[in-house]
């Protein structure tokens, strides 16, 4: 009875990833606005309205693995040692994300040329990390043990993420050059010593 609840689990997970993929691929064949959410539902052997217990808009399926992600910062941010300060901590999680799109990077390309190309997907991964930035900012006051109404965290969750977005596009947009790890690090980096410099 216990293992019921895994294999249900995984079976949603495992749809959710058939929608996904079928999204993507008809995004790449017929372009964002081009491509229906009954047409991802036929691709995915799904009805519309099974689409939309799964994902909210289309926006969010190109944006699907924003979630995931964030998960993985947030975690890697609450096991680093208070000790350690805040942009360190901060870079040591952006970093573990930053591995993790290298290695998927043919997928992360796709899914960005989609955001690139359509205001709509830009606009809304904007309104998903300014959430991202949120939830960064509370995990740094509990940290810190402070709850005051201090600028601080969401600053330097805004700015973590800055170096994120500007590293990702740099990278895709020179053909992976310079490892993404290496660029992440570079920009915090530089923001630790100031613009500048």
């Amino acid at each position: 009875m216990t293992d019921q609840p895994g294999l249900r689990e995984r079976k949603k997970a495992e749809r959710r990833r058939c929608i996904e993929a079928a999204a993507i691929d008809l995004f790449d064949a017929n372009g964002f606005d081009g491509t229906t959410i009954d047409d991802i539902a036929a691709r995915a052997d799904i009805s519309p309205r099974t689409f939309f217990y799964y994902f909210p808009t289309k926006e969010d399926v190109v944006l699907a693995d924003y979630t995931g992600r964030l998960d993985r910062i947030v975690s890697e941010l609450q096991q680093q040692p208070t000790s350690r300060p805040p942009w360190a901590a901060l870079q040591a999680s952006f970093l573990v994300v930053a591995a993790d799109y290298a290695a998927q990077r043919d997928e992360i390309i796709r899914r960005f040329a989609i955001v690139a190309a359509n205001p709509t997907v830009y606009a809304r991964s904007l309104q998903l990390q300014a959430g991202w930035e949120d939830a960064l900012a509370e995990v740094l006051t509990e940290r810190a043990n402070d709850d005051t109404d201090d600028l601080g965290p969401h600053l330097l969750a805004s700015a973590a993420l800055a170096c994120m977005r500007s590293s990702l596009r740099h990278w895709i947009s020179t053909g992976h050059q310079v490892p993404l790890p290496e660029l992440v690090v570079g920009c915090f980096d530089r923001l630790a010593r100031g613009l500048d410099s």
